[in-house]
């Protein structure tokens, strides 16, 4: 199975980097058919990426109401998520690069969107107190995403 780990964000503004510092640790475990993608933003070179792969996890930040937001997890399908589809820019909603990928290559992975809660995202280049905490929670979540994938397939080959 392959597996494609996508963080994204703005390392330059506080807490929006936390998508990349997580593909960055989860990159620096060397695991054997995963490959980590730490990014500024979607864009659409990253369709044929998706196309090749059986699993993508996507990490970005969100901003925080309060000190006790969590991480949020959702399994996503593709779609036209685009506010402005006829741009291609930036944007934070992975759906539309998914949908990208089913038009162009007829393929799209199971995918899920992990979201960070950020409190602080000021020039900066260090995630906050409580982003970091819940970085460490979201990297747990996809520990055992990764670790249920494994599961599944060890039990679908014997």
């Amino acid at each position: 199975m392959q597996i494609s780990i996508v963080g994204y964000g703005n390392t330059l503004r506080g807490d929006d980097g936390v998508g990349q510092k997580i593909a960055q640790i989860i990159e620096s475990w060397n695991l054997p058919d995963v490959r980590s993608l730490a990014l500024h933003q979607l864009t659409p070179e990253l369709a044929e990426e998706l196309a090749r792969v059986d699993l993508a996890v996507f990490v970005d930040a969100y901003p925080a109401q309060n000190d006790t937001d969590r991480v949020k997890v959702a399994a996503i399908a593709p779609g036209s998520n685009r506010a402005d589809s006829a741009s291609l820019g930036h944007t934070g909603d992975p759906r539309w690069i998914l949908g990208l990928a089913q038009t162009l290559y007829g393929s799209c992975p199971e995918a899920w969107w992990i979201l960070v809660p950020g409190w602080d995202f000021n020039f900066g280049d260090r995630l906050c107190e409580n982003c970091d905490r819940a970085a460490t929670e979201a990297i747990h979540i996809i520990e055992t995403l990764l670790r249920d994938r494994e599961d599944n397939s060890c039990t679908k080959s014997v």
